[in-house]
């Protein structure tokens, strides 16, 4: 099998890359829906909206992305196992694991919201929408720089 994957590993970069475009997309763009739900009254047209949105956007793009991120990074170091002698690869794999907490934390969210029961403020999760940014920076510098 490593071998296979071996041969076609320039096809998985590119499959784990275009799943991480996606999945940062819905990152970036979930909490900035949160923050214009919180300015919605519960229980209105507008409400109602943002729950299609969020739903949407977690069940059918981020979900099935980050699971791309996954399957296609792990073939990766099957098929390349010298990955892993760099420390560069171990923290980019901590921030693979934070994003995916948070991911998770953003997947809750989107519950509370369904369920109206939201009682953070928009201040919050414009705090939120900026961590995927910062762990995103370090994921792509240990990627591209290998610098240890």
């Amino acid at each position: 099998m490593q071998e296979i994957l071996s041969q076609n590993y320039d096809w998985l970069r590119a499959l784990h890359i275009i799943s991480i475009i996606a999945w940062m997309a819905g990152m970036l763009y979930l909490p900035r829906l949160f923050v214009y739900h919180t300015e919605a009254e519960n229980g209105s047209n507008k409400s109602a909206t943002f729950k299609i949105m969020e739903k949407r956007l977690l069940k059918i793009i981020m979900n099935p992305a980050m699971m791309a991120v996954w399957l296609f990074g792990i073939l990766m170091i099957i098929a390349n196992p010298a990955l892993f002698d760099g420390g560069w690869m171990h923290v980019k794999l901590l921030g693979v694991v934070l994003m995916t907490g948070l991911h998770m934390a953003f997947a809750k969210w989107v519950k509370v919201f369904a369920a109206d029961e939201n009682v953070r403020e928009a201040k919050f999760y414009r705090i939120m929408n900026e961590i995927p940014a910062a762990i995103m920076v370090v994921i792509v510098v240990m990627a591209v720089a290998e610098p240890f």
